[in-house]
């Protein structure tokens, strides 16, 4: 499986303004781009706004067309299947609305990550919430669980890529035919990796 197409997954060297930005601003713009995208945006217009908005930032950092595209293929099953169930609610607009909005918020984070390493931003997290530890907030802890947050993420949707793949080698072209055969080993497999995980970290002392 490769790993080009999985989101939050993959650094992209450059020495554009957007890699050398100071992660914690990054961080900040992430996080008010996407407030307002979910607050502000209502109709689907502004939406696809949005998500030329993260086009053009990729194309400022020269990001490879290519790599941009096979990150956000990964997540667009799920939002696909995320926008057809609101169609089915409510109307084509909002569905297409909705749709394009958690796209631009999920190209901005996996831009996010094309552009900054995985060990900077936990270091950036660790200097945001070292103040905090004056209060009793456990800052390696927590951290620790953004770090596994942004891990788990990709491996997630490498789940969802590979039963996708497995039901096409068996000769299953809709997913939708079962949601089940779909659904089942998506759960086996995250409580599997869940506990491997809990075991690990308690190997290391993590639970005490």
């Amino acid at each position: 499986f490769s790993t080009s197409r999985v989101p939050l997954g993959v650094y992209s060297p450059g020495n554009t303004v957007v890699h050398r930005a100071p992660a914690g601003i990054k961080l900040l713009v992430l996080t008010v781009f996407i407030l307002s995208t979910a607050i502000f945006v209502s109709t689907w217009q502004w939406a696809a706004v949005s998500v030329g908005m993260v086009v053009l930032t990729a194309a400022v950092a020269r990001i490879p067309a290519r790599l941009f595209v096979r990150q956000l293929s990964g997540a667009l099953p799920l939002l696909i299947f995320i926008a057809l169930m609101l169609w089915w609610r409510t109307d084509g607009e909002q569905a297409l609305t909705m749709f394009l909005v958690l796209l631009s918020a999920i190209a901005a984070a996996i831009l996010l990550t094309l552009t900054t390493r995985v060990s900077v931003l936990m270091e950036t997290f660790e200097r945001i919430l070292a103040p905090t530890a004056r209060i009793g907030v456990p800052v390696d802890q927590v951290a620790l669980a953004m770090t596994l947050t942004i891990r788990l993420i990709p491996l997630q949707v490498q789940a969802v890529n590979e039963v996708l793949d497995a039901r096409r080698a068996r000769g299953s072209r809709s997913t939708s035919a079962s949601l089940t055969a779909f659904g089942v080993p998506i759960v086996v497999r995250t409580i599997l990796r869940s506990r491997a995980i809990a075991d690990a970290l308690r190997a290391r002392g993590a639970a005490d």
